[in-house]
Formats: C-alpha cells, structure tokens, sequence
C-alpha cells in the first residue's frame, strides 16, 4: 500500500491526521446499525457510454468492471443529472437537478482570467444551505469521506465559498477541476484544507491509494460505523496521460498515439476501481456495501477546445457527445452491485439516474430526509426485486449552453422528447452559461417549442422523429415537460449580475 498520498511531507502525520478525524466523528456518530449498509460510488469524468468492454467496445479492456457487473446489474438506461461536469456532480450529490442549486453549467476557477468571469460565475458553488447525500448520511451516523474531482464551486480551499467538508464530507482530497498539470504527478490535490504538493503516480491510482488507506484505517478504528466512499475520478477528461506500459498494449489497434492514450487511460482507471474493490473484498465488506458506477456525462468531442486532442470516447449507438442533450450527452453506463441482494449477471434497461442515490442510499441507511424536500430523484431499491421503478415524475434535463439547439429534453418511460427554448418575443433564447437576476425573468417566460419524440426502446440513436405520427402522446408529454419546465425556473437559485 503506499501511504505516500496522505502527506506531502509527513506519511505518519497524514495518518494520524485521519485517524484523529475518524476517532472524531465516530464520537459523536449514532449508535451503529449492522442492517445498514456501506456505500461506495465511483465517477468517471467524460466516460462515453459504449467505452467499457461490458458495454460493447471492441478494444478497451476493464476487467473489474466487467467482473462488477457481472456479479451485479449493468444499467442500460443509466443518466447522469447533466450533460456537463458541474451540474451533474451537484445533482448526483443533491438528488435534485442542478439548476435548483444554481449550477447550471461547468465553474470555472475563480482565479481563471476574464472572459469565462462574466456572468458572475465566479459566484457559483454548491450552497451550504443545499441538502447532500453524504450530509444526509453523515447525520445517519455513517462515516464519510471523498477522493478525485471536486468541481462544486469557483474558489476552491477558501473560506469565502463551501468546500468538501460543508457537503458534509468527513475527509476529502481534491482538486477544484482537472488533475494538473495532469493526470500524471499532478500538483493541484488538497487534502482536509492543506494542499499537499505534488503527488507522484497517475491521479486515478493516487485517489485509490487515499480510497484504500482510508479504508484500512476505518476499518481498525471503527468497524462497527457504516461508510460512505466518493470517487469521482478525473479519468479520462483531459489532459489525458497515461502508463507508457498501457498505452504499447494498445498501439497495434489505436487509429495513432493519441487513441491509444485515451484506451489506456480508461484501463488504467479500471485497475484503480480494482484496488479498492479487493481491499473492500480483504476486509470483508463486500457483501454489505452498496457499489455503485458511472460517469458525470458523456463523452467529449473530438478536438472541441484547445488540448482535447485526446478525446477518443465512444457514445456506442447514442446521438451527440458531452454538451449535448440528445442520448449520449447524459446517458452513460451503469453498474450497480449489493451482493445477495441484487441478481448477479443481470441487465436493466429502466431509466435511472444519479439523482436517485440520495433517496435510495437514504432510505437503505434510514437515514432521515428533510421534510418538504423536493427531490427529482427517486428510490430504486424495486431494481433489487426485478421490479417497475416508479416515478412520480420523468427525468428531464434543463441546459441553456447544449451545443445542439434543443436545450431541454424528458425521458419518460419509452419516450424521449426534446424542445427548443423561445423567448417571448419567438425568436430561439440565446446560450446561457449562468443565470443570473437580471436573466431570470426572460428564462422564466420562455417559451418550449420545435418538439421531437422518439421511441427509444425501438430506436436508441433517435434516428426516427415520430412526433407526427404519434400526436395523442406528443401532446401528452408537451404538456408534461412544459409543467416541469415552468415549475423548475420559478424554483431555481439564481445569481446577482456583479461579483
């Protein structure tokens, strides 16, 4: 095991660092439950839906999570909150979609120069007043803790703004964004408040090398506690780098270099994802802990902005990539795995979202939520049953900066519907990377129209516009979506104009 991530300079004193923080918490944790289980969540960044080998790709190899689903379920029909970065790590961690937090596309760094400031997005993060899944569970009595991608707020590791620990994380090491310099030996981690320098290794094994420790130390001190674990890996945005030893196993059948970087760098994740899963498997909790993957979008485009170049996911048959809200901007692939309670070798194809975790895992752990919550997620535990997942509303996603030009999109059921947004004044509502007072009232008089329905048991790619042809259910789901937008812009948290 190398301990070398809990300390830039001192191991020791890192560990005893989290252990005084466990002790801590176990302190004043409430008495523990063993019916209850342990959960952990793996979160890749820009993973395209088709870019594992049990979802189909001709070349990538990841055997654990191959051997993750089959001894659980692969979820097919598996959505992210938002076809973006930030939102969609505030969804998954608010149950809620991201726009009534007030992120509503990626954040940039406080620190980033103008122009990417304007519209007050220096301002953005995930609210301390927000509801949390590991807040929710830390008040459960669970112990709780993080390692990877942060990306829930603009200035990161400062008082002005929430941070890790607000979300009611125990233990955290993070970066604000991306790895840097990259993934390889990045410089840019932070662990409970103090930076810890650079780290040397690739960024996917040094979240799992934090995963493990924490783990091995929990499990000394305080077995009896349940846990909450988040990994949201930065692997494989970009900048991608990644094992010379990888990357020459797949030169003979990458189309040049850069391919066969992006090939190794979704491997060498899945070896991470193997780590921890033997050292929970060591340790004897695999049978009652909950283990759930997935990805924060799709897949990147090729070439989209300055050092993508990189970018080789597959969305498999869906249309669009990452920015998108047609099928492969959100929908992304799933695992799901409770040992004894869940049928091994299994494939679901009901929709599901990360948005469900907070009321699922809540619910599992008996752990409160707060009353008049208006959650858009929804308990899944019938999956544990092989049966109908029942939702008192769709999932449906709300992105004013989506590169195709319908911005808002619903799955319900079978059905699939998009709509552009239409200012009043009926011209198209031009791409917005915040919303902020100023903003708000035009968001909320909008307008959805240019309707397209697609049958997605049928047609996965939405190659086929059945709108015309099935009238009765494009009113009905118009009707439905137009609801849920208006009742989401008069509930969102929107920004002032001015820093």
């Amino acid at each position: 095991m190398n301990y070398a991530t809990f300390s830039s300079g001192n191991t020791w004193g890192g560990l005893l660092h989290v252990c005084v923080a466990l002790a801590f918490y176990s302190s004043i944790a409430m008495a523990s439950d063993d019916s209850r289980p342990n959960f952990i969540v793996f979160l890749c960044d820009d993973l395209g839906w088709g870019d594992l080998g049990c979802f189909g790709h001709p070349h990538i190899r990841t055997p654990n999570l191959d051997q993750l689903a089959n001894t659980g379920v692969r979820l097919t029909s598996c959505y992210s909150a938002a076809p973006v970065c930030s939102p969609s790590r505030v969804g998954l961690l608010t149950g809620r979609s991201p726009n009534r937090a007030g992120v509503f596309d990626w954040i940039p760094a406080a620190t980033e120069p103008s122009p990417r400031q304007k519209a007050a997005r220096s301002l953005v993060h995930l609210r301390r007043t927000e509801t949390t899944l590991p807040g929710v569970l830390q008040k459960a009595g669970y112990a709780t803790a993080m390692a990877g991608k942060w990306h829930c707020n603009a200035i990161f590791n400062d008082p002005q703004q929430p941070q890790p620990d607000a979300a009611g994380f125990d233990h955290w090491l993070a970066t604000q964004n991306n790895a840097a310099p990259s993934h390889e030996n990045p410089n840019n981690y932070v662990r409970n408040g103090q930076p810890v320098g650079q780290l040397e290794g690739f960024s996917c094994q040094i979240v799992a090398d934090e995963a493990i420790a924490w783990l091995q130390s929990h499990q000394q001190r305080h077995a009896s506690q349940p846990f909450f674990l988040y990994l949201p890996f930065h692997e494989p945005h970009e900048p991608v780098a990644s094992p010379d030893r990888l990357v020459e196993s797949y030169r003979d059948v990458a189309a040049n270099e850069e391919q066969a970087q992006y090939f190794a760098n979704v491997e060498n994740m899945d070896h991470a994802i193997g780590r921890v899963l033997a050292a929970l498997e060591d340790q004897g909790q695999s049978e009652n802990t909950v283990v759930f993957f997935s990805s924060d979008n799709g897949p990147e485009t090729l070439n989209r902005y300055r050092g993508a170049r990189r970018s080789y996911g597959s969305p498999g048959p869906l249309r669009g990539m990452k920015l998108w809200t047609t099928e492969a901007g959100s929908r992304v692939a799933g695992i799901l795995r409770w040992s004894g309670k869940i049928r091994p070798g299994t494939e679901n194809d009901q929709p599901v979202s990360s948005l469900d975790l907070l009321p699922t895992f809540a619910s599992l752990a008996k752990a409160p939520i707060p009353a008049g919550l208006d959650l858009d997620g929804c308990n899944i535990s019938a999956l544990w049953e092989d049966a109908p997942v029942v939702r008192s509303k769709p999932l449906f996603w709300v992105y004013f900066n989506a590169i195709n030009e319908q911005r808002v999109a619903m799955r319900d059921g079978p059905w699939k519907l998009l709509a552009k947004i239409e200012t009043v004044e009926g011209k198209p509502m031009a791409k917005m990377e915040n919303i902020t007072t100023s903003r708000l009232s035009a968001v909320q008089a909008a307008k959805l129209t240019d309707f397209s329905l697609y049958r997605l048991s049928e047609d996965i790619g939405e190659a086929n516009d059945v709108s015309k042809s099935q009238p009765q259910e494009l009113e009905r789901l118009a009707a439905r979506l137009r609801n849920l937008y208006a009742e989401l812009v008069q509930s969102m948290h929107v920004w002032p104009d001015q820093p």
